[in-house]
């Protein structure tokens, strides 16, 4: 069991490792490209608005499920899957290649949406989002956005539990919303029905009667993991089938790195693959490394957790901790 557990952990860091890379390559690249979608990366209020983007998005993700329109939801994160693989590709790629790579990712999720062609579109969907996001949210905006992220996420796991509606159709589907990481190389996607699914956001009656006893041993629930939790599906023999890590939970902490390694005065250094990687940039992957693995450690005790306020914390301490250490002035690295 306990190596079982370590393949999933494994698998779940090294996700992680290829979007922060996959977004630190991609920073000089987007700029060059004119890829930067503000004109003012440095201006707060820029988070606000994608703050208020993702309410919007929320609020007709589960207008779209409540009135059946999953397939709707489903086209339209494959078509945002090849798009934004499409810019990672031809960051590296001629037109045509790249837009024929494009394709083919979005292919395999209509075609074969088993867990390893959700991760990899995950992957190219995380860092390519991250590195968008990296160059046009400066070094204050991309701490509010991850900050009012990592309270909105507690909010809505701990507090209104309004995800949980979402969550219902998200996993369904089978998209790269949630990124999937098996325990066992065994593990079929297709073949998972989610019924073991374990959240413990919303306490059923036993839990509530005998403590959290139930929850922390293993006991499944009716609800699905979260897209922007973590949680984790029991096999009937009790050991863990796969760790369920939504896709925000990659991206948002990624954008700080990428940020970080755009926006700071910190010098370069000169890592030949990864030219903007500098020590805040490296430090905030650290941290988020640091939030990931307190996460899953909290997780693998039987319940699912917001992602976000651990590793946003992470990847925003580990920054602080990195601009003081390479001689940035706080309020430099603070975007003031």
């Amino acid at each position: 069991m306990r190596k079982r557990v370590y393949l999933g952990v494994a698998i779940a860091a090294l996700v992680f490792l290829l979007v922060q890379l996959g977004a630190l390559a991609l920073v000089p690249t987007f700029y060059e490209q004119g890829y930067q979608t503000v004109e003012d990366p440095t201006d707060p209020t820029n988070s606000l608005v994608y703050i208020g983007a993702i309410l919007v998005a929320t609020a007709v993700m589960l207008a779209a499920f409540k009135y059946d329109f999953d397939w709707a939801v489903r086209a339209l994160i494959v078509f945002t899957s090849g798009w934004l693989s499409w810019y990672v590709f031809a960051a590296v790629l001629p037109t045509v290649p790249a837009a024929v790579a494009a394709v083919v990712v979005a292919g395999a999720l209509v075609a074969y949406p088993e867990w390893y062609v959700i991760d990899t579109a995950g992957v190219l969907m995380g860092a390519g989002a991250a590195g968008l996001f990296g160059i046009s949210f400066g070094l204050l905006p991309a701490i509010v956005l991850l900050t009012a992220l990592a309270i909105y996420d507690a909010v809505s796991v701990y507090g209104t539990k309004h995800m949980l509606d979402l969550a219902e159709g998200v996993m369904d589907l089978r998209i790269p919303v949630v990124l999937v990481m098996p325990t066992t190389l065994s593990y079929s996607l297709l073949d998972d029905d989610f019924s073991g699914a374990n959240d413990v956001h919303e306490e059923t009656d036993a839990t509530e009667a005998d403590g959290e006893a139930a929850a922390a041993n293993g006991g499944a629930a009716d609800e699905q993991p979260e897209p922007d939790a973590v949680s984790e599906a029991d096999s009937d023999d009790g050991v863990r089938d796969a760790l369920f890590i939504g896709l925000g939970d990659a991206v948002m902490p990624t954008v700080m790195v990428a940020s970080a390694a755009f926006f700071s005065p910190a010098n370069s250094l000169g890592v030949g693959f990864l030219p903007a990687l500098n020590l805040p940039a490296l430090t905030s992957m650290v941290g988020t490394f640091a939030g990931l693995f307190v996460l899953l450690w909290m997780v693998l005790k039987g319940r699912a957790h917001a992602g976000l306020p651990l590793l946003n914390g992470g990847a925003i301490g580990g920054y602080l901790v990195g601009s003081l250490a390479a001689g940035v002035p706080i309020l430099t690295a603070l975007g003031l």
